[in-house]
């Protein structure tokens, strides 16, 4: 089984594409946004020309209403790699969710929920915001809050409710990396920092040109405010507040940009704690034959 990481922007899904075809491989998508539907210019979603004809699981399987669950990702994951197995296929993961690739990876066990605790803490991030519930995370959990964007009030809820459940930090509860499956390989592209910015900045130009604010004004009008997840979503919740008047459209592009470029670095963070990814330049010119190399 191969993973394919790395920061947004760095190539993972070009990469994937190529290994899936050169090893009689099918992908399954690892990133947690692209998990629903219609959300396809602002989370870079390939196309299905760009697919090349291989097969990709666990896109577009959620509607832009519902709250995600790594819970429930994790066993549609398990799911999907034991279906490709069966057909005699590698499952060749890829996406930047770092919680959904340990998910599907590693033997990993997720608390419970408390339906008191967690009505509790959504009131209160209803009352005060995001920023004073990370404020409250970052004091509990420094290490959770360096991989939880600030915005995120959905994720920030859920650290301070195993928190509580458990009385440990958020991140006590992940053990020691341990796959399911000993034969798993990961590799991770990296892309210096000021050459992963202006990729960002890259991305977020083609983003607007190919539309974006229209989908999220079509996705408005089937619920997306209403999608605890989807909304708070990069580029998405930039564009809502750009319709709502808040922000200029420029506004709104140049705060996706800082965005993604902020979660890039928390991506960049998670993935160093882990020693097992096999690293390489995301421009090296044998790119695919070095990736190859650490697959068999």
């Amino acid at each position: 089984m191969i993973s394919v990481a790395g920061p947004t922007a760095a190539g993972k899904s070009d990469l994937a594409v190529e290994l899936a075809l050169r090893l009689g491989g099918e992908c399954v998508n690892t990133d947690s946004m692209q998990l629903y539907r219609g959300m396809d210019i602002g989370t870079a979603k390939l196309s299905e020309a760009e697919r090349l004809g291989v097969r990709h699981h666990l896109l577009d399987i959620w509607d832009i209403t519902r709250p995600a669950s790594v819970a429930e990702y994790q066993e549609l994951s398990h799911g999907a790699i034991e279906d490709i197995r069966g057909r005699g296929a590698v499952p060749v993961l890829v996406g930047g969710s770092g919680l959904y690739i340990r998910a599907a990876l590693d033997v990993l066990e997720f608390p419970g929920t408390d339906p008191k605790v967690r009505a509790r803490l959504e009131g209160e991030l209803e009352e005060v915001g995001p920023g004073a519930m990370y404020e409250r995370l970052k004091e509990a959990d420094p290490l959770a809050a360096k991989t939880i964007l600030p915005s995120n009030g959905r994720r920030i809820v859920r650290a301070l409710e195993v928190i509580e459940i458990t009385g440990r930090p958020f991140t006590a509860t992940l053990p020691e990396h341990r796959y399911r499956d000993p034969r798993t390989v990961q590799i991770g592209l990296l892309v210096p920092r000021p050459e992963l910015d202006e990729r960002i900045a890259l991305r977020v130009d083609r983003m607007w040109e190919a539309g974006l604010v229209a989908e999220v004004r079509a996705l408005e009008e089937k619920g997306l405010r209403e999608g605890r997840t989807a909304a708070a979503a990069l580029g998405y919740a930039q564009v809502l507040r750009h319709l709502s008047g808040e922000w200029t459209q420029e506004q709104a592009k140049e705060e996706t940009v800082r965005a993604t470029r902020r979660f890039a670095r928390r991506q960049e963070s998670w993935f160093r704690r882990d020693p097992r990814i096999q690293w390489l330049p995301y421009d090296a010119p044998d790119l695919l034959d070095r990736a190859l190399r650490i697959c068999t």
